[in-house]
């Protein structure tokens, strides 16, 4: 008997998902985008809705989803996802449609179309992934950099007085009437790994099912740009981030 007659297919961890591609991926080492692509491929053949599905990556490291994630793709200028994917998603009223976004992307160029297709209801899924730093563009200061925080604009840490607050844009978006699920998971551990693909898929649900926008916010890490090793960096994420932006639902109408 070899180790595959005895290994059951609910305990396989490492099986790739179909529709992850054989492109070697190119993020740094300890970065949470991975983790994300195998959460979403990996819902979407099990929903069967690969055929459904069509994802909208903008500018950062999020525009390279389009190069791992087998399915139709739509690129979209610097924060105009949610625009791009109401026009895909109304033109295609029966498709699966969701953005995948980094945090200076929605919550900042991209700040009035993330709020107005929300407000709107777009039926459409937004995965938004937060790692509190512009990563590939040099680890400038981000709408949500926390207070203090250290980047390339903010040597000397981020200054209210100066930089304003940390925006909390998933906050905002679970009190417009549009949202039916706003929530806020991670991956940093296999419980939350396990969570952050239940929302996903729960989104995507909603999106099928035409109750409104979805959210999900994934906390992240960003080794580059924080400067630090993943093991620290994931540390760092539960120590300073977590109490900053606390995971779970702000808000969910379809329970």
């Amino acid at each position: 008997m070899n180790r595959e007659d005895i290994i059951k297919e609910e305990n396989r961890v490492y099986a790739k998902p179909r529709l992850l591609n054989d492109n070697h991926m190119h993020y740094c080492p300890g970065c949470s985008h991975g983790v994300v692509h195998k959460l979403v491929a990996e819902v979407l053949e099990e929903m069967g809705a690969e055929h459904l599905a069509i994802g909208v990556a903008p500018v950062g490291c999020a525009v390279f989803a389009y190069n791992y994630i087998d399915i139709d793709w739509i690129e979209a200028a610097h924060g105009r996802a949610p625009a791009v994917a109401t026009a895909a998603q109304r033109l295609n009223p029966d498709k699966l449609v969701f953005t995948y976004q980094g945090d200076g992307d929605l919550a900042a160029i991209g700040t009035a179309e993330t709020i107005h297709a929300a407000n709107r209801g777009e039926n459409i899924a937004i995965i938004f992934i937060n790692n509190a730093i512009y990563g590939m563009t040099g680890g400038q200061m981000a709408p949500t950099t926390l207070e203090g925080m250290v980047t390339a604009t903010t040597p000397y840490g981020r200054r209210v007085d100066l930089n304003g607050y940390p925006l909390k844009i998933s906050n905002l978006l679970a009190e417009l009437p549009g949202t039916c699920l706003v929530t806020r998971q991670a991956v940093h551990t296999p419980a939350a790994v396990r969570k952050a693909k239940a929302a996903i898929k729960a989104a995507f649900e909603n999106s099928l099912a035409k109750r409104g926008t979805s959210v999900v916010e994934i906390v992240s890490t960003c080794s580059s740009g924080w400067k630090m090793s993943p093991a620290k960096a994931n540390k760092w994420m539960e120590e300073n981030m977590l109490p900053a932006y606390p995971l779970g639902d702000l808000k969910n109408t379809a329970k």
